[in-house]
């Protein structure tokens, strides 16, 4: 299924691909991934690298019925 332009569900989980450009230095990367997690609550899944050096990584959450987190609806 697909949800919006980019993100997928299954089951109880959402995922999100991400896509890291190759001259991205590790520390920033893990910065950016880092940045998801604490403020959208996303974790990493997987992590493909390409030949070229860029990474495509996918990040999970768990699905809430919420639309907005914190509003009541």
């Amino acid at each position: 299924m697909n949800e919006g332009t980019n993100g997928e569900t299954s089951g109880d989980w959402e995922y999100w691909p991400l896509r890291l450009p190759a001259g991205l230095s590790l520390r920033a990367a893990a910065t950016q991934l880092a940045i998801h997690a604490e403020f959208s609550g996303w974790e990493l899944s997987r992590v493909l690298r390409f030949s070229d050096g860029s990474r495509k990584v996918w990040l999970r959450r768990k699905r809430t019925n919420e639309l907005l987190p914190g509003l009541v609806t």
